[in-house]
């Protein structure tokens, strides 16, 4: 009888590193003989989920996630813990390390809950809460963006070239109220996104009693006008906010309550008194020093932008290489969340015409270039990729042309030295020409087709953006076609080199 597996994957956006994995795993799975099923817990929620006779049946539990998954009901059943990334590099590697180094979950020595357990506990850090609380936060962010793109289109009024000459709603016309209520709705959206942000950040560390306090707090540390300085806190604030009630949370849910108490702990008794807390600290501790700090730092960029011509162009090329360097990861997300915070920030505290663009705008230009890079890549080069990876290099172009980044993952994977210094020095250049030209990307797809849908400001209409995300594509592909040898050649050296290990 063969074998059986079940597991869980997720990502902290929910969108490629999810479903990637899960299809390394069911492919490789049935390469080796088990009979395997996924279950995605991805940005539309759980999907082909485990029933409790799949459970019950299975020889070994697999989750492959870089957000926390209740493993509770796995109870009793050989668990093994990773990240996303593992199974879509080797997903055959990881099974049978699996098989080897599995825990029983539940059994004496381990803990039941929301945590990781055996080797992996140590994986529960930092960015496993940060990216739990962006994996919640990325569908407001894209749905409030939309919705926002939908106003911006009818608001801007634009000249022969494509430049912005006025900006506004004709409230007195049925369709100019809708927009601008519609612009009201998406700012609404990008409001709320730092204290869900910093509720699930909160929930990651300590679960359900902490989401309502840190989301309190993180609303309150971000309203300048509570604060009565000239910005909110930002995500600083908000990540400030999330670990400190996550952590108070933790041991308010560690004291031992009379008995009587126990129904309304969770319900009322920490929410009430972490939300207290909270509200003091960023009253009286770090609400008004972060929002200082925060609003100096926005008037340096502001400054740096306007005093030095230089200025765009390094702080696009530094935001474009970290979308480039880890491909969805911390690093690439870190990017994503500081230009949105740049921009959203910055449009409400100086209207558009003194918004900060630049991060923003890089980030978007740099999205694609990784996948679409690799896919060129395979084309001018075709010498120096088997047919399996320019079959392959057809999924990463499609993923590339919506902007999706993780879709160069694979071949990361397979060479991560010459496709991370490829990667990141085509998206820097992206970056950084987006930033030198003065585009600036209020919504849309950050690929060449964000030219086309969505809307962004650009010298040339069209044709700015297409350049300067086609150019670090293009210095991508370069790159990575002329320090890779042939692919026939290396499989011969390959074979060469096995021979001579077997004599």
């Amino acid at each position: 009888m063969k074998k059986k597996i079940v597991a869980v994957t997720a990502c902290a956006a929910g969108i490629a590193h999810t479903y990637m994995a899960a299809e390394s795993i069911e492919r490789a799975g049935k390469e080796l003989g088990y009979d395997v099923k996924v279950e995605t817990n991805g940005a539309i929620g759980a999907e082909n989920v485990l029933t409790s006779e799949d459970i019950e049946a299975a020889d070994l539990v697999l989750i492959a996630a870089d957000i926390k998954v209740d493993p509770i009901r796995f109870t009793g059943k050989p668990l093994f813990v990773t990240k996303s990334t593992p199974a879509i590099e080797d997903a055959k590697g990881l099974i049978e390390k699996a098989f080897r180094e599995a825990t029983v979950f539940g059994k004496k020595g381990t803990k039941v809950g929301k945590v990781q357990i055996g080797n992996d506990k140590e994986r529960v850090n930092f960015f496993t809460h940060v990216m739990s609380g962006i994996s919640y936060m990325v569908p407001m962010v894209i749905a409030a963006g939309l919705i926002l793109t939908i106003a911006n289109l009818y608001a801007f009024q634009r000249d022969d070239l494509g430049r912005i000459v006025q900006w506004g709603f004709d409230t007195n016309t049925s369709m100019g109220l809708l927009m601008s209520r519609l612009f009201q709705v998406g700012q609404v959206g990008f409001k709320l996104m730092i204290p869900l942000f910093a509720g699930f950040v909160a929930k990651s560390i300590a679960d359900k009693p902490a989401i309502a306090p840190a989301m309190i707090g993180a609303y309150i540390a971000n309203d300048a006008e509570l604060l009565g300085a000239e910005a909110g806190g930002g995500f600083i604030s908000a990540i400030l906010v999330a670990f400190i009630v996550g952590y108070f949370v933790k041991l308010l849910k560690k004291i031992k309550w009379p008995k009587i108490f126990a129904p309304i702990v969770p319900i009322m008794i920490i929410p009430f008194i972490a939300t207290l807390f909270i509200v003091l600290i960023v009253f009286y501790v770090i609400g008004t020093p972060i929002a200082v700090w925060m609003d100096g730092m926005y008037n340096g960029l502001n400054w740096l932008n306007e005093t030095y011509s230089t200025a765009p162009i390094i702080i696009g090329a530094i935001c474009g290489a970290m979308i480039g360097f880890d491909l969805g990861g911390p690093v690439n997300k870190t990017a994503l969340v500081f230009g949105t915070a740049v921009f959203t920030d910055t449009l409400t505290k100086f209207g558009m015409d003194g918004a900060n663009f630049v991060p923003g705008t890089a980030t978007q230009a740099a999205i694609s270039v990784a996948p679409l890079g690799v896919w060129l890549a395979t084309r001018l080069f075709k010498k120096k990729f088997t047919q399996d990876e320019r079959v392959a290099a057809g999924g990463a172009f499609g993923m590339g042309m919506v902007g999706v980044t993780e879709g160069a993952i694979p071949f990361v994977a397979a060479d991560p030295v010459r496709m991370i210094i490829a990667n990141v020095t085509g998206s820097a250049v992206a970056g950084g020409l987006a930033a030198a030209t003065g585009c600036r990307f209020f919504g849309g797809i950050g690929s060449p087709l964000g030219t086309f849908i969505g809307y962004i400001e650009q010298p040339v209409p069209f044709v700015t953006w297409i350049g300067c995300v086609s150019a670090g594509i293009v210095v991508t592909a370069m790159i990575i076609g002329f320090t890779r040898k042939d692919a026939a050649m290396e499989a011969a050296e390959q074979i060469e080199e096995a021979q001579a290990q077997v004599g």
